[in-house]
């Protein structure tokens, strides 16, 4: 079985925003994916927020083509009302870190891929940075 990686909004934007130093370790990731040895999951909320954060730096039409590229080789996975009230009624200090673990918890990853591990502390799965993962594997 694939192992199922739930990618974290802040490590989509290093990606797509080619944040130094972070870039080099979410691009290998990234790379594992696009051969088919892992799958990339990702929020339907983190589209909207790394757009956001891409268009400050560049025109619409390069984000949007970053995020169509991105799409190809990673798995959408939606908010639902359940997701929301876990989120609602959760311990997280942060309600969007709550909507992703519950989203992660909801696809059946294996991993959470952030760069903010303490915000996850009560993880049933674990969370790693994208840079643990590649040691974790000896792909680094």
């Amino acid at each position: 079985m694939k192992i199922r990686l739930f990618i974290d909004t802040n490590v989509m934007l290093d990606l797509l925003g080619e944040r130094v130093p972070f870039y080099d370790s979410i691009a290998k990731v990234t790379t594992l994916a696009d051969r088919g040895q892992l799958s990339l999951v990702v929020s339907s909320l983190s589209y909207s927020t790394v757009s956001y954060f891409l268009t400050k730096y560049e025109n619409l039409d390069k984000a949007k083509n970053k995020l169509r590229k991105f799409k190809i080789i990673s798995e959408i996975c939606s908010l639902d009302e359940l997701i929301i009230e876990k989120g609602l009624n959760s311990k997280f200090s942060h309600f969007e870190d709550s909507l992703q673990y519950f989203s992660a918890l909801k696809s059946e990853c294996s991993i959470l891929i952030t760069r903010n591990g303490k915000d996850y502390k009560d993880s049933l799965i674990p969370i790693m940075t994208a840079e643990e993962f590649l040691k974790s594997i000896n792909k680094k």
